[in-house]
Formats: C-alpha cells, sequence, structure tokens
C-alpha cells in the first residue's frame, strides 16, 4: 500500500512541483552530483553577474548563490473558518493566470481545513501540513521513528499526512519552538520522520532578539541546523535540495511588522550555505533552498528578492489576503533578474 501512495504522491506532485519527494525506505537515491564542467560553468556565470553589477553601480555582490528555483509559502497560523478559507481559495485560485511560472508555492492550512483545501485549491500551489508528531523519547538508530501506539491524543503523524497525499509539511516554526516546546532535538527527528515518509519538508530557523543583540545568532542557528543533519544519513543528503527547505525566521520580525534589514538578512543566508558546503557538502548547499520569513508582504518583497541567497519566502499574515500572496509570488522574476538567472 506504502509504495501505491508513493506512486500517487509522485503523480499528484510533478505537474507543479519540479523536485518530487522521494522515498528512501522503498529505493536506494542515487547521488545527483555535478560535474565538474558543471561547476565551473556556474562559477563562471557568477562571476560574469557580479560585473555586470559593477558595471550598473549595484552593490550587491554573489557569495554563495544557490541554484533551485525560487519558493513561496503561506502559513495561514491558526486562522480560517469555512467561510473565510473558502473565500480564501477562491482569491488564490483567481489569481493563478497572473502567477509567474518560475515559482514554486505551497500553502499551509490549519489541519481542520487541510482536506478541504487540498481537494479545492488550484493545483498551481502545494499544500503543506504546519506540523507532524513524532514521538520525543523514541531512540531508532535507523532515523525513522515510527511509533508502535497510537497513544497519542491529539497529533498528526507523517503517516496521515502521506495517506492523505499531503507532499509538504511545515517544522520548527518559532511558535512550536517557543510556545509548544519543540526543541531542536524534537525538530530533527520530525524532520527525519518525515522524510522516511516521503514528504518534503520546511525547516525553519532563527533567533530571538536577545540573541541576536548578545552576538549568538550564529550559534543558535547553527545548533538548529546540526541538529537536522545529525537526523539525515549519508543516502539522504542527495535528496536535500529537493526535499528540505530552510526557511530563515528571525523571531523578533515575525508578527511584529519589524523586518530585517536587507544587509542582515544576506548575511545570515550566506552563512547558512556556508554551513551546508562546510558540515554536508557543496552541492546540497547549491541545491538547498533558503527562504526568508519576518513580516514578508506585498511592499518590501521585491527589494527582498533581490538579494543573491534568498530563494524565496515563507509568509505569515499576508498569505491570507490572495492578491498580496500572488504578488509575493511574482517577485521570483526580480530575484532571477537581480542574481542574471
Amino acid at each position: 500500500m506504502m509504495a501505491s501512495v508513493a506512486m500517487m504522491m509522485r503523480a499528484a506532485a510533478a505537474t507543479t512541483i519540479q523536485t518530487t519527494p522521494s522515498y528512501s525506505h522503498l529505493t536506494a537515491r542515487k547521488t545527483m552530483t555535478p560535474s565538474a564542467r558543471t561547476r565551473k560553468n556556474h562559477r563562471m556565470d557568477n562571476n560574469n553577474n557580479n560585473n555586470r553589477r559593477r558595471r550598473r553601480g549595484e552593490l550587491l555582490q554573489i557569495v554563495s548563490e544557490g541554484t533551485g528555483r525560487f519558493i513561496v509559502g503561506g502559513n495561514w497560523k491558526c486562522n480560517g473558518t469555512r467561510e473565510s478559507v473558502k473565500a480564501l481559495v477562491e482569491a488564490l485560485n483567481k489569481n493563478v493566470p497572473n502567477i509567474e511560472k518560475n515559482c514554486d508555492i505551497y500553502c499551509c492550512p490549519t489541519f481542520l481545513h487541510l482536506p478541504y483545501v487540498k481537494d479545492n485549491l488550484n493545483e498551481r500551489f502545494n499544500v503543506c501540513a504546519q506540523n507532524s508528531w513524532v514521538e520525543a523519547d523514541l531512540v531508532d538508530p535507523e532515523h525513522h521513528y515510527d511509533s508502535t501506539t497510537g497513544a497519542f491524543t491529539g497529533e498528526i503523524s507523517a503517516e496521515m499526512l502521506e495517506d492523505l497525499q499531503v507532499p509538504f509539511v511545515l517544522l520548527g516554526h518559532s511558535e512550536r519552538r517557543t510556545l509548544l516546546g519543540d526543541t531542536d532535538e524534537i525538530v530533527g527527528k520530525k524532520v527525519a520522520h518525515a522524510r522516511y515518509h516521503g514528504l518534503s519538508v520546511v525547516v525553519c530557523v532563527g533567533e530571538t532578539l536577545e540573541e541576536r543583540e548578545n552576538g549568538t545568532t550564529f550559534d543558535v542557528i547553527f545548533k538548529q541546523l546540526k541538529a537536522v543533519a545529525k537526523e539525515i544519513d549519508d543516502r539522504e543528503h542527495s535528496s536535500w535540495g529537493s526535499s528540505v527547505v530552510i526557511a530563515y525566521e528571525p523571531i523578533w520580525a515575525i508578527g511584529t511588522g519589524k523586518v530585517a534589514t536587507p544587509e542582515q538578512v544576506q548575511e545570515v543566508h550566506s552563512k547558512i550555505r556556508s554551513w551546508l558546503a562546510e558540515n554536508v557538502s557543496e552541492d546540497v548547499a547549491k541545491a538547498t533552498r533558503i527562504q526568508y520569513g519576518g513580516s514578508v508582504n506585498a511592499s518590501n518583497c521585491a527589494d527582498l528578492a533581490k538579494l543573491s541567497d534568498i530563494d524565496g519566502f515563507l509568509v505569515g499574515g499576508a498569505s491570507l489576503n490572495g492578491d498580496d500572496f500572488a504578488a509575493i509570488c511574482n517577485a521570483s522574476s526580480v530575484h532571477y533578474k537581480a542574481v542574471g538567472r
């Protein structure tokens, strides 16, 4: 049955997402390592792009640009009634002709509204769950973390999302870390468990205002990344770029109206990519898409999209407005133009 579900998920996702979830527990992955010639050409392209920017007098400099498609996610959080969700779905569907085709998109409704959204939202959008359960104390050297019991009242498992053919799950959001006690270790296990069941994962990382002010931003983020990396074994590393998205969300900029400066965002994204290169692989660092999430809206998305290491956005409040969310998705064209792709 699991094999048949995997086939259906791949067929459903193929029309919207360039890179579809893989099932590591069913088949061994083949490492997709770019050739030396491709890497050389990519470096030459980056150098040419930087030279063009210098001639135009722009200050943006490519440090460690990624190679993945722009990706935008809408986190609806704990919002919505049957009436308002229906209206939002209709507004998003109406905007499909206006949305650029060079962008991957996912929407995260509540669990209650997930089936309705999946059945009624245009296939241009993917659906994404806001969380999935893992047994925190479970020890599993295979990194599967399948529980032998269902005695976890109120929780939603990755197996259930797999059965519903939900392709994405959002994990490690700051609100779950700070309000609901999701530790770095638990987030790492959730990622491993979700990947084992074929789900693509959006992993949130970020620092508090206190951590930024005391100079520990990168210590915090690298610790969060390490907890995920140690749960993904070598067979999984080749799928990071296609199946694991990282969303940097400075906690002090979420829902506050404050937005990190473009320089702050670029610095963090570049450091994340460098960490992946040093601790996972250069191929993973280039292929992994890094989103920014922190009060992104239709007014500021274009300026942020010009940054070389922003591969997309994780949008909160603005994703509840169909027109605004479509405008944010279209920042993909600004990004591609800015980085010369």
